[in-house]
């Protein structure tokens, strides 16, 4: 562990409950460790390996300055993060320059813009969700997949045996189980299809809360009605390790969100030698190639969805080209190496801009 007085960069982890952001941190972790000294302000999901912080612990270590006289960076990427900077900053008068990341594709409650209005520099992740705010941000920088992790298999198919599913091609969809992710968008349009495919199976998998129980109830039932149990299968919530094996076994990936930040799955199954189905949420109309890495449809459109899924079924050997093209794609241009590189450079340079 790096010595904690020295620590150049602190990052926010406040979310209580696994998310995508919580995923993107840790997997940023192992490659930011290496090119700067930091710690984790929130223990939540943390490996051992990081130095964790406690609020306390996040006053007292940015009370003064580095030993060369620089400030600590506070690097935020919720609201809850920017209030713990904002707090820190001007009621403990901490020596710190804290950067937001915003991913959010909507309009900014005036609370957000205001926090956003305090920080001392914004990044965004893509040109849409840049659109989102008051003014352009320092830099863009695009999220980046773990190639460590998420790499296509040297024979589909052997991935797909080693699962123990049903059939010969999977269809995985990744993620909670809740109405804004789409997962009935994609049932409707298997029900629609699968009739026709023996072969084919789709696998869901994500956790599913308390309140979205119902939602998940109404999609069992129409499964059953469609006798499809056996075809369409809940996995639930698998752990952080078994997620590269499934990506593996998936000759097609769909992420069908009706509304997304960014959405990191679709590109993770990208890696991993899927060809993709997606809305046109987050930044998948942005990246994915369409026709090329797969097919991007209209967000919500049940019918464009069950047609560009028929395609991909059908056509198999055009989807496992559309597979090999999207892993090279991601391993050119959206490593989650790059995205740390890029991200430290400009944690850097704020780090070294004079307050004014």
């Amino acid at each position: 562990m790096h010595n904690l007085e020295e620590v150049e960069l602190i990052i926010g982890n406040s979310g209580k409950n696994f998310s995508g952001v919580t995923s993107i941190t840790i997997q940023l972790l192992s490659y930011q460790y290496k090119e700067i000294n930091l710690a984790v302000l929130g223990s939540s999901f943390i490996p051992d390996e990081f130095n964790t912080i406690n609020f306390y612990q996040f006053i007292k270590l940015t009370k003064n300055k580095l030993s060369n006289g620089k400030y600590r960076i506070f690097f935020t990427r919720r609201n809850d993060e920017m209030i713990q900077g904002l707090i820190a900053k001007y009621v403990f008068g901490s020596k710190i320059k804290i950067i937001f990341l915003s991913t959010a594709q909507r309009n900014h409650t005036r609370f957000t813009k205001w926090l956003i209005s305090k920080m001392d520099s914004v990044i965004s992740t893509s040109k849409k969700a840049a659109s989102y705010l008051v003014k352009e941000p320092d830099a863009i920088i695009p999220h980046g997949v773990d190639l460590k992790r998420f790499s296509a298999p040297i024979n589909k198919e052997d991935s797909w045996d080693k699962l123990n599913f049903p059939g010969t091609l999977g269809i995985g969809i990744f993620g909670r189980v809740r109405h804004s992710k789409g997962i009935d968008i994609l049932v409707d349009a298997a029900i629609n299809i699968l009739p026709n495919y023996p072969s084919a199976t789709v696998i869901i998998c994500g956790e599913t809360q308390i309140e979205d129980q119902p939602y998940k109830k109404k999609i069992i039932s129409k499964i059953k009605k469609a006798n499809l149990e056996d075809r369409i299968i809940f996995l639930g919530k698998k752990t952080f390790e078994e997620l590269p094996n499934l990506f593996q076994g998936m000759t097609i990936v769909a992420a069908l969100s009706r509304n997304e930040g960014y959405g990191l799955t679709p590109f993770e199954g990208m890696a991993s030698g899927a060809a993709v189905l997606t809305s046109s949420e987050g930044v998948w109309d942005e990246i994915i190639r369409d026709g090329v890495d797969g097919y991007v449809v209209d967000t919500n459109d049940v019918k464009q969805t069950s047609e560009k899924l028929d395609l991909l079924i059908k056509n198999s050997s055009k989807t496992k080209i559309m597979g090999e093209n999207a892993a090279e794609y991601i391993k050119q241009n959206f490593s989650i190496e790059t995205e740390a590189k890029k991200l430290i450079g400009h944690i850097r340079h704020v780090q070294n801009t004079e307050i004014i």
